[in-house]
């Protein structure tokens, strides 16, 4: 027997909440963005052991649940002595996932860039970082988008987990309202509709994205070598 129906103060209390999910996901995209253009540029860094170090940190962190990753973050930094409250604990795991692919979709529209761009800096006297910042990231950025703002679906739906380390967003403000109300099907039905208005708009964006830019590389064909401001 539920101790009240399902109605708009329940209603606004999941809105409200959409906000932290807003926000974590906001978090992970940038701090992972930012994780992972650094990534990146190891990946395809002149030093081998760079390139194999950050091959390992993309390695574990794709290869393993990000929800065990998330555990490890909030309770295994219990043995280092230092207990994080749950939202420092998601946004350092999402951060540091997100980064990891992050730095292949980086990696991978960096590597699309032909080779000559490279040749030509070098030929200029550009070092590796001069090269990557002023030459190649400019027209990677292209390829970089589409990607990247898929990926941001994927993050706004993972963010759901966050609920099992204590962290009020979306999915556990779904959870405590169901406990009141026990009425699973309208509650998380109402929740599935929330993600969906999130998520849906980012599907499209990515979606124009690829469109828009797969015909702007068809046409540029021989592209000479292009330098941003410094």
């Amino acid at each position: 027997m539920s101790l009240r129906d399902f109605g708009p103060n329940e209603l606004m209390f999941l809105l409200l909440a959409t906000r932290w999910t807003i926000l974590l996901a906001l978090i992970a995209f940038a701090g992972g963005g930012l994780v992972g253009l650094v990534v990146a540029a190891i990946r395809v860094a002149p030093a081998r052991p760079l390139r194999w170090l950050a091959a390992g940190y993309i390695q574990f962190f794709m290869g393993t649940p990000i929800l065990i990753q998330l555990f490890m973050a909030y309770y295994g930094s219990s043995l280092l002595g230092y207990r994080p409250d749950p939202w420092t604990a998601a946004a350092v795991t999402f951060s540091l996932n997100g980064g990891a692919f992050f730095g292949e979709i980086f990696r991978g529209a960096i590597e699309a860039i032909p080779r000559g761009q490279w040749e030509a800096a070098t030929a200029l006297g550009f070092r590796f970082v001069r090269t990557l910042r002023l030459v190649i990231v400019p027209q990677a950025v292209r390829l970089m988008l589409p990607p990247t703002v898929g990926f941001m679906v994927q993050i706004v739906k993972t963010t759901s987990i966050a609920s099992l380390i204590g962290l009020t967003e979306l999915a556990r403000a779904a959870t405590q309202v169901n406990t009141v109300t026990f009425q699973p099907v309208t509650v998380f039905g109402t929740v599935s509709l929330i993600y969906f208005a999130l998520c849906w708009p980012l599907s499209l964006y990515a979606g124009y994205l690829e469109r828009r830019f797969a015909v702007g590389v068809k046409r540029n064909t021989g592209t000479p070598l292009v330098m941003s401001a410094a």
